[in-house]
């Protein structure tokens, strides 16, 4: 009797906990439409948000990740999808375990915002998996953090929040390409699928 009851508010836990994770997916999913409402160069119409698709919310593709810092002062340029280049500086590399891979991506901060009033702690993981051109957009996804995500040397990675750039949607937008180091060879299926309408220059 004590271990049924036990099973039973175990997995209530459970539920609960899960019901949660699908909760706060949800709302943040809800906000990212909302803010291309708000930016003056959004490729998206209120009418086009209905158009945007997601894989259900998996607790699975959260993970903490070991984070270790890289001085780099010197920056790189890279490419994006209009052919032009945007720089970066290197922040530090991201390492942790997904679907038994052991994964390395790195964070990077952009030379623009860096000196921007408000996104100085904007950090930036642009990446690649085995979802683009079939369920994901080819270019890649992104991942938005903050220096003060960091804690202790461990951050917080959840891939349920990656998100397409402008690119998918519409072209004429600088969408920067992840660069080589940043693929990971398995299937990411969570975050942002591929936009539901084709994407074309008149949209």
């Amino acid at each position: 009797m004590v271990i049924r009851l036990f099973v039973l508010l175990l997995l209530c836990t459970i539920r609960i906990q899960a019901q949660s994770f699908s909760d706060s997916i949800a709302q943040y999913r809800a906000n990212y439409k909302a803010e291309f409402l708000k930016d003056d160069h959004s490729p998206l119409k209120a009418e086009d948000t209905s158009f945007l698709r997601f894989f259900a919310p998996d607790a699975s593709f959260r993970v903490y990740a070991v984070f270790s810092p890289v001085k780099d002062t010197v920056g790189f340029d890279m490419m994006t999808h209009s052919g032009q280049k945007r720089r970066y500086f290197v922040y530090g590399t991201l390492q942790f375990n997904l679907k038994d891979h052991f994964c390395r991506l790195y964070i990077y901060q952009s030379e623009k915002l860096k000196t921007k009033r408000g996104f100085e702690d904007y950090l930036f993981v642009p990446f690649k998996d085995e979802t683009n051109y079939t369920s994901t957009f080819g270019g890649g996804r992104y991942l938005d953090l903050k220096m003060s995500d960091i804690q202790q040397g461990i951050l917080e990675l959840d891939f349920n929040k990656a998100y397409n750039p402008y690119c998918a949607y519409q072209n004429g937008f600088h969408c920067p390409i992840p660069p080589r180091e940043n693929e990971l060879f398995f299937k990411i299926e969570a975050g942002e699928m591929l936009f539901g309408r084709a994407m074309d220059e008149g949209h």
